[in-house]
């Protein structure tokens, strides 16, 4: 056999190509979109305009982008044929599967390759209208139209729960999605190219990147951490609860990250934003179990560079938003349709399929088969 190849378990440290979009500094505690900080950006500049930069690569000229919005809410309304589509699903589904099959959905034909503005834009429009009306009608609600004069986070707010959105609430989520529209080459964001380099369309790419979103692993440990927080209940048991499931091995979610080795930033800014919408109550509990959490980490682990993750103030975030947790990880899927469509317009504009190698360690060449083959 020949020499077997070096390989990369999870294709740790592995470059597969080049991208102007995002830049994560794992050692630096930095997450950059086209030469702009983060944490610059949030909170202040609008989720649209936070589009426009990543889709054409500059800042609008103004803030929200006009341009972008307009985009998208010409587009917010969906073909009458998915509509029926989302109208079909079962009461009772969890949102992220429903949402799996509305992304599904919108191929409804029309998508080609390679993808176009006008295609992202209506992924970006579309994801949050259907999931908001698939919820209320599974809640036995009827669906509310969307709203032109509305910004794309209020339309959301706006679209679930039939109220006019708060103003704080809408500069929360707004927070949010700005700080989740992409993050590099992520599991979803792959999985992603990786269908647009096979030539395939944007909704089937956008399907496939959801159902990598799925997993705890990676985009679905938000609701995790408000059932931690539930479990513990008040901040006096935290340090107690805490030690208690370490001690069993179990999963703190909310901490650790895959490309971080210091403060994840956008865990920074959403603890900024906790701070300014949360119920005192909560927000105490949470920094309680966060600082305790990270002590016994550390203490357990002292070698390793734990801390907390983007995920943990989301719950926060999300809850305090007025967000049911079962949409958690869908409006994550809202947030991140900008990234996904800037990513797949890079991979088609210089295109080569995907295609790794694999170390094959099975049995050598030349097993004889135990009975005689027919014919032979």
């Amino acid at each position: 056999m020949p020499d077997a190849p070096r390989f990369s378990k999870g294709l740790d440290d592995v470059v597969v190509g080049r991208s102007s979009i995002t830049w994560v500094g794992g050692e630096t505690g930095d997450l950059v979109y086209r030469g702009f900080d983060v944490r610059d950006l949030v909170p202040g500049v609008p989720y649209e305009s936070v589009v426009h930069l990543l889709l054409y690569g500059e800042p609008p000229s103004a803030d929200p982008s006009r341009e972008v919005g307009r985009e998208l809410a010409a587009r917010r309304d969906a073909p009458a044929p998915v509509e029926r589509v989302v109208d079909a699903l079962p009461a009772g589904l969890p949102p992220l599967e429903a949402l799996r099959t509305i992304l599904s959905a919108l191929g409804d034909g029309s998508f080609g390759y390679p993808p176009t503005l006008e295609e992202g834009f209506g992924l970006i429009a579309r994801t949050p209208t259907l999931l908001a009306r698939y919820v209320r009608r599974s809640r036995g609600a009827a669906p509310i139209p969307p709203r032109p004069d509305l910004g794309h986070a209020a339309n959301f707010l706006w679209m679930l729960h039939g109220d006019a959105p708060e103003p704080r609430r809408v500069a929360a989520l707004e927070g949010y999605l700005d700080l989740l529209a992409d993050h590099g080459m992520n599991a979803s964001t792959f999985a992603l190219r990786i269908a647009i380099s096979t030539q395939s369309d944007l909704a089937s790419a956008a399907t496939a990147a959801l159902a990598t979103l799925k997993g705890p692993v990676h985009g679905g440990a938000p609701s995790r951490v408000s059932d931690m927080l539930d479990a513990i209940g008040s901040p006096d048991r935290a340090a107690g609860w805490i030690a208690d499931r370490l001690a069993r091995k179990e999963v703190l979610y909310g901490f650790g990250h895959r490309a971080y080795k210091t403060e994840d930033p956008r865990a920074v800014v959403l603890h900024r934003i906790a701070r300014e919408v949360a119920q005192p109550d909560r927000l105490r509990l949470a920094e309680e179990v966060e600082r305790a959490a990270l002590e016994a980490l550390h203490r357990a682990k002292p070698g390793a560079r734990l801390y907390t993750n983007v995920e943990y103030y989301s719950a926060v975030v999300l809850e305090a938003v007025g967000l049911p947790r079962e949409l958690f990880t869908p409006t994550f899927a809202v947030a991140r349709t900008a990234g996904w469509t800037a990513h797949a317009r890079e991979q088609a504009a210089d295109n080569r399929l995907i295609r790794p190698d694999v170390e094959y360690v099975g049995p050598s060449k030349g097993r004889p088969w135990p009975r005689p083959l027919v014919g032979h």
